[in-house]
């Protein structure tokens, strides 16, 4: 994939006017390309990049827009919804929205498709007034989701509503072709006193090449709390790159969870930013990776107010030659008194190939704080192994409990019931064990 390429596939694409949905969008869009074409592909050299390479990736030539239309029954997709409780839905196949596999709605709150939501007056005032507006634009990857993302999720929560049901945003590629490059993005706005579950999933139905480059932008209003609940677990042919943006004014809580068991490489970019006061935020995550996966989770919290609390716990179990990267930072800016940080990043290796890169970091210009941040980096216990098969557990067993035990607290934070229940059935497969609980 060239960057002379995706210029030319714009251009294409824009003079057949399937980019062209709205002058103000448009503007964006031109904008985040000429920066994108400035800026490029990032590389090793870049300290961010430092430790993920994207060269496997980025050998291939992929398809901007997929160039058949697939369609999918209920029946081929059903194991990969949540099906045990009633949610929203919505649901795209090679980046085309599904109304079929869709439950979406506009009684009280609005849960559709985003360039539906730029065809209504009503919508369009609030998708100009939100739209790209957290973004990183030096982020080479959000930048180019920008310039070419025409389909993705449009969620307003209004005033004062407790939505019961969670919502599903469920990405499909299906066998295609040629290596398909998708390009989802997602606004999320939920207003003052307001609740909600969302829970992502990127799903390839087949071994063919996919890459994903996702971008989310979430706004939690006055007094909301939002429960996000990402789970990557893809084929070894599909990669991620997932960039999501969240602001929070007063008294906001919201709780990020993210569960990475599979995929060739994952890259999670993950910012907040704090513009209010009281206001919580909870990163949490948990990989497991094994035979050559790469798995790097990237976050920023942005402390800009004063009284403020964010907590960070991520912790990553790697076997065979899998690598796993955390880079984590928190800024606490002069004015943010009062702020109670907290960063911790806990890894087990369990190959002698297995490799972690951990960069927890800490950038205070307040005085009168609370912050800490720690890593640790090590192997199972033997002790406590060679205890559990004392007592007649089999070696693998023991080994897999130990292993779930190590990051039950991240699973716990779970607040639905059948999620916690199918992402506990996803750590027993990745680990190869039965848990019988």
């Amino acid at each position: 994939m060239t960057i002379d390429k995706i210029i030319t596939s714009f251009l294409e694409l824009e003079n057949k006017g399937i980019l062209n949905l709205d002058s103000n969008i448009h503007k964006i869009r031109t904008e985040a390309l000429k920066n994108f074409e400035k800026l490029g592909f990032p590389n090793k050299k870049d300290e961010e990049w430092k430790y993920t390479s994207l060269k496997s990736i980025l050998k291939e030539d992929y398809s901007l827009f997929s160039s058949m239309e697939n369609t999918l029954g209920f029946k081929d997709v059903k194991k990969h919804f949540i099906n045990e409780i009633d949610t929203y839905k919505i649901v795209f196949v090679d980046g085309v929205f599904s109304s079929f596999l869709s439950d979406t709605t506009h009684e009280g709150i609005d849960i559709c498709l985003m360039s539906s939501a730029l065809k209504k007056t009503k919508y369009k005032i609030l998708v100009d007034h939100y739209f790209n507006t957290i973004t990183n634009k030096k982020n080479n990857f959000t930048l180019l989701n920008t310039a070419f993302a025409r389909q993705g999720t449009y969620i307003h929560i209004r005033k004062n509503k407790f939505i019961e049901k969670p919502i599903q945003i469920i990405y499909f590629s299906t066998k295609t072709e040629k290596p398909l490059l998708l390009q989802p993005r997602n606004l999320i706005i939920v207003d003052e006193n307001s609740q909600v579950s969302i829970i992502e999933k990127h799903k390839s139905l087949g071994n063919h090449t996919v890459l994903t480059n996702s971008v989310t932008e979430i706004f939690a209003n006055k007094r909301t709390v939002i429960n996000y609940y990402k789970i990557q677990n893809d084929n070894q042919n599909s990669s991620l790159l997932d960039q999501t943006y969240i602001q929070q004014k007063d008294n906001s809580v919201v709780n990020m969870n993210t569960y990475s068991f599979g995929g060739k490489l994952t890259r999670n970019d993950l910012e907040f930013h704090q513009n209010g006061e009281h206001i919580e935020s909870n990163l949490n995550g948990i990989t497991i990776a094994n035979n050559k996966q790469h798995v790097d989770n990237h976050t920023l919290v942005m402390h800009n107010q004063p009284n403020c609390e964010s907590n960070e716990l991520y912790k990553g179990i790697y076997a065979d030659a899998s690598t796993g990267v955390f880079n984590g930072k928190v800024i606490v800016n002069k004015i943010a008194q009062k702020t109670n940080a907290f960063q911790q990043n806990n890894n087990i290796l369990l190959g002698e190939k297995a490799t972690i890169n951990s960069k927890p970091q800490l950038e205070i210009f307040a005085d009168d704080v609370k912050c800490s941040h720690g890593c640790t980096i090590g192997q199972l216990d033997n002790m406590a192994l060679f205890y559990m098969q004392q007592r007649g557990i089999p070696k693998k067993e023991a080994k897999g409990l130990l292993l779930y035990a190590f990051g039950n607290d991240v699973v716990e934070k779970i607040k639905i019931p059948e999620l916690k229940s199918r992402i506990t059935k996803l750590i027993a497969q990745k680990l190869n064990v039965k848990l019988g609980f």
